[in-house]
């Protein structure tokens, strides 16, 4: 007995499957989001703020000597790499990173989610 006499169309299962892949594409998007501010929040959160500034400022110094002798180690891209080692423990800039991947990988499930161009016309 046939319930149903119509075939799955190739069209209907695209369209399933795109729809899927918006979904995972929506799902990426908010826990990347998510997980940045998340991660930005943990990172700033202070438990003695007068504490934090006496460690940055004697951290201040202490980083002044010691990206001018990586400098003199390592020339002027060992002092660049070092200033981007430092900056990446940062939580605004791990914040950043984490919502920029988040974002371009969001957008690759979004384009593979896109419907295929039709070219209906013949050459």
């Amino acid at each position: 007995m046939v319930v149903n006499d119509e075939t799955p169309s190739p069209d209907s299962s695209s369209k399933k499957h795109s729809r899927r892949l918006r979904i995972i594409g929506v799902i990426v998007l908010l826990l990347g989001l998510g997980g940045a501010g998340l991660v930005y929040w943990l990172g700033t959160r202070s438990a003695n703020a007068a504490d934090n500034e006496l460690l940055m400022q004697y951290n201040e110094s202490t980083t002044r000597a010691e990206r001018r002798q990586v400098e003199l180690l390592f020339g002027k891209m060992g002092g660049f790499f070092d200033k981007v080692s430092d900056s990446l423990k940062q939580p605004g800039t791990q914040a950043c990173l984490i919502a920029v991947v988040s974002i371009l990988v969001a957008r690759g499930f979004f384009f593979a989610a896109r419907p295929p161009r039709r070219d209906d016309e013949t050459h």
